[in-house]
């Protein structure tokens, strides 16, 4: 205990990550414990640079999401507090409800299955008929449809700042981390690209697409790999065609949604994303690569392993990537007046994907524990919109450590 007193801690919790799964857990954590001393290390020069403020800003019903998964029950609970926070504090956020569109007959039975799913998770959903798909959508076109009434759309960048002045954090932006060093039973001291040394008795590492690299660093196996895929965006030129957000039936074999269409709070249509591989873990065009994190994904088991259980998938990704007449054919399935000169390039995300060493692709999100540590591993979409439940599970983790 007296090697303890005399440690001089900068903070009770240090977290790692200014998106807004580390800026939510930030707010959690002095919200359940008021007092608590809690800095923010993020190593871009503003909060929500990366996963949060680039996706399509879409507050999730939560009704693709196997039962039971923390996904769904963080989605459901999470876009029901997201509205409220949003409205709480003057955020722009619209809630616009969605279609899920089947327009082949093979997609029929996992519509049904979702109808199913969606009310098991407690979601309220009315099935279309093709006729009536057109009091909804009147461009859009399929051979049945659900509606889900609870989904809308937010500006998350704005919920990341809000989170980030209501929790009186300390956030140092521009800190980027280039080594963890914990010690067992008294916590961990982690060092900046700037030559700072930041004490605290908690790490928490919500670092997103590098979250496995910090997990490594404090010593830590996580047993996952993050696979990068970059999701590649255009904005329609005739936003005059979609009134809410309309999307495909998905693949319930992977944690991607295909290729939708979403009105944002600006009044913008969102087209997209695909999901290829991205050749950097900030590797938002084919002309990033770092070979260092190309090696790493090449390293891991399960990349190979996922790319031969995947590779027609992926085909079609690729595909629809380098060719802009392809991913237009994906879009008029749905929306058959649109032309390949409606789809304007717009800017791309990349979703941090956990894959284990076996190939599976995690398709929930992942939080595991060290000594004097926690880590969310794996927290792609619908992560945004359950933010606010994750950041109270972190937190419940961490004040248990403390007060341990």
């Amino acid at each position: 205990m007296e090697q303890v007193r005399k440690i001089a801690y900068d903070c009770d919790v240090l977290v790692i990550g200014g998106g807004i799964v580390g800026l939510s857990t930030a707010y959690a954590i002095t919200r359940a414990a008021p007092g608590t001393r809690v800095t923010v290390l993020e190593k871009e020069r503003g909060p929500a640079r990366h996963q949060t403020g680039r996706n399509s800003g879409v507050i999730h019903s939560g009704i693709y999401y196997r039962p039971g998964s923390l996904k769904a029950r963080y989605a459901v609970r999470g876009a029901t507090e997201m509205v409220k926070f949003c409205a709480e504090y003057g955020i722009a956020h619209a809630v616009t409800g969605k279609l899920i569109v089947a327009t082949q007959r093979a997609e029929l039975p996992r519509l049904h299955a979702l109808v199913q799913r969606g009310r098991e998770n407690g979601i309220p959903v009315r099935e279309l008929v093709a006729a009536q798909i057109a009091e909804y959508e009147p461009e859009v076109r399929g051979l049945a449809a659900i509606h889900v009434g609870t989904t809308g759309v937010c500006d998350f960048v704005a919920v990341a700042r809000q989170l980030a002045e209501e929790s009186g954090a300390e956030i140092r932006y521009g800190a980027q981390v280039l080594r963890v060093d914990r010690r067992a039973g008294l916590g961990v001291a982690v060092r900046t690209a700037d030559g700072a040394v930041v004490r605290g008795r908690v790490l928490v590492n919500c670092a997103g697409l590098y979250c496995d690299e910090i997990a490594r660093m404090t010593g830590d196996d996580p047993g996952m790999r993050i696979i990068p895929f970059r999701g590649e965006y255009y904005e329609l030129g005739r936003p005059e065609l979609v009134r809410g957000l309309v999307y495909p039936v998905p693949d319930p074999a992977f944690p991607f949604l295909g290729v939708h269409l979403t009105r944002g709070i600006d009044g913008g249509v969102h087209v997209g994303p695909n999901a290829v591989p991205a050749l950097a873990r900030e590797g938002y065009g084919w002309g990033v690569i770092r070979p260092r994190e190309v090696g790493l994904a090449l390293s891991w088991p399960g990349a190979w392993r996922m790319a031969r259980r995947h590779w027609r998938y992926g085909g079609g990704e690729v595909r629809r990537s380098v060719s802009k007449a392809a991913f237009t054919e994906a879009v008029r399935r749905l929306l058959p007046a649109v032309t390949e000169g409606d789809l304007v390039p717009a800017a791309s995300g990349v979703r941090a994907q956990a894959v284990l060493r076996d190939g599976t692709l995690v398709d929930d999100f992942l939080i595991r524990e060290g000594e004097r540590a926690v880590h969310v591993l794996n927290a792609p979409s619908p992560a945004a919109t359950a933010s606010l439940p994750i950041g109270r599970a972190v937190a419940r983790r961490v004040l248990g450590v403390l007060g341990g």
